[in-house]
């Protein structure tokens, strides 16, 4: 089966344009509805509204079928920071779908990060256990229906992008540290 190594062109690129919240998240990683009860003086109890989880996971394979070919993409620790910076650079934080189909209003990326330490990252905090080079975020919900009919549901588990990537070329004179380690994904994968 192929695996194709997507990359973002940079004289091209249009990178992430939308973060997608599904139920079945093509990286295998569900997020976290935080939902904290605060009490501040005599105000109700209100929700935080943050659902939080890893938006790409660096050198994970992500099976595709189209049509009748079946395949595995996957993106490198490098295309993943490049395209968390794209993202917030090209102003895409309010950018989100329900299930790739529809658009969303109320939703917004509220903060973005990548995992650089195993022990430290905000993520094991709240019990992820993540790679290093991870894309991670936290995402507001003010959309009462996606977050009452969806979020406390369960019918939406996890984050998914939406974005346009080129792949890359095979042929490199010399190999990196993570191309290396993406040669063997590739053939623990054929």
């Amino acid at each position: 089966m192929r695996i194709i190594e997507l990359i973002l062109d940079e004289d091209e690129a249009i990178g992430v344009e939308a973060i997608s919240v599904v139920e079945n998240p093509a990286i295998e990683s569900d997020f976290i509805a935080l939902n904290n009860q605060e009490i501040k003086l005599a105000e109700i109890n209100k929700e935080k509204r943050l659902l939080m989880g890893a938006l790409l996971i660096p050198n994970k394979p992500i099976y595709r079928k189209n049509g009748k070919e079946e395949y595995y993409i996957f993106f490198s620790k490098k295309t993943v920071a490049r395209a968390s910076q794209m993202y917030l650079q090209n102003g895409n934080q309010s950018q989100s779908t329900l299930e790739h189909d529809k658009v969303l209003s109320g939703l917004t990326l509220v903060e973005s990060w990548i995992v650089e330490d195993k022990v430290h990252d905000k993520s094991v905090k709240y019990g992820m256990d993540l790679p290093l080079g991870s894309w991670v975020g936290s995402v507001k919900v003010d959309n009462d229906e996606i977050w009452n009919n969806y979020v406390k549901s369960g019918k939406v588990r996890g984050f998914s992008i939406e974005g346009m990537f080129a792949d890359s070329l095979e042929s490199k004179a010399e190999l990196s540290a993570e191309d290396k380690l993406i040669n063997e994904l590739k053939k623990a994968l054929s």
